[in-house]
């Protein structure tokens, strides 16, 4: 399979386009964490975001729906879920501010996706058995994530209104969205930079929320103290087409 996805990447790779898809039902439970928890995963040339002065990560379910790689579809592996923990980032060049965010672990179901986004974008895919469930009646939505570490099954998942409204700034909903690049890299590795297309994403109102998830198992010791703090908020939204570039930006740290 390997030797498949690196002669596909071969042939395909003069595209502008490196992936195209629909990115659906986002539920995004946000923490605060101590800044320090961040430093050992912050890549060089790159700082925190803060909200109202305080660090956070996000657990993340979403579905990718429709995905085309080098704009040609992927037979088996075009719908499928994600679950990922990440934090937030701020790049500052020659007077721009770029909002980013880093990626501690993505977890999806299909090998082939895994290996593919770790060789080509250089991020921390995982594979895990996975499963989605959307259901909407009477005005409110249901979305649930469920993926399986070792021998049992976690989720997280939202009650949310159907009625989406437009992203008012200063608001966690604003901040948490508003994240246009992704940065991989460690501190003493190369930083890499790429962009992430979308239009401002709508909010739905979560009504309640549900989240079984053992960080520690997940993520490592480090964030062990999640598994015991409730989440700062939860967050949906219906998502939107997403754009990749195949672009990649070498970021030189002076």
């Amino acid at each position: 399979m390997a030797a498949v996805c690196i002669a596909f990447i071969n042939t395909y790779t003069m595209a502008q386009t490196f992936l195209k898809a629909r990115w659906e039902h986002i539920i995004m439970a946000n923490y605060t964490v101590p800044p320090g928890v961040l430093k050992p995963y912050l890549p060089d040339g790159l700082e925190l975001d803060l909200f109202e002065q305080q660090a956070m990560v996000s657990l993340v379910g979403f579905r990718f729906a429709g995905t085309r790689l080098f704009s040609l579809p992927i037979p088996w592996f075009g719908t499928f879920e994600e679950i990922n923990l990440r934090f937030y980032v701020l790049r500052k060049e020659a007077g721009l501010t770029k909002r980013g965010v880093v990626f501690i672990n993505e977890t999806v179901p299909h090998r082939p996706v895994a290996f593919l986004a770790n060789y080509l974008y250089q991020e921390h895919y995982t594979c895990a058995p996975m499963i989605s469930h959307y259901t909407q009646m009477a005005g409110i939505q249901r979305v649930k994530y469920q993926w399986k570490q070792g021998s049992q099954w976690h989720h997280m998942g939202v009650q949310a209104s159907t009625s989406a409204k437009p992203l008012i700034p200063g608001t966690i909903e604003s901040f948490i969205y508003e994240h246009y690049y992704g940065y991989t890299g460690t501190p003493g590795r190369l930083t890499m930079e790429y962009e992430v297309r979308h239009p401002a994403w709508l909010v739905n109102d979560v009504i309640s929320y549900r989240i079984d998830c053992d960080f520690e198992a997940l993520y490592g010791k480090t964030f062990c103290f999640l598994n015991k703090q409730a989440p700062h908020s939860v967050l949906h939204t219906p998502g939107s087409p997403v754009t990749i570039p195949w672009k990649q930006n070498k970021i030189a740290v002076i």
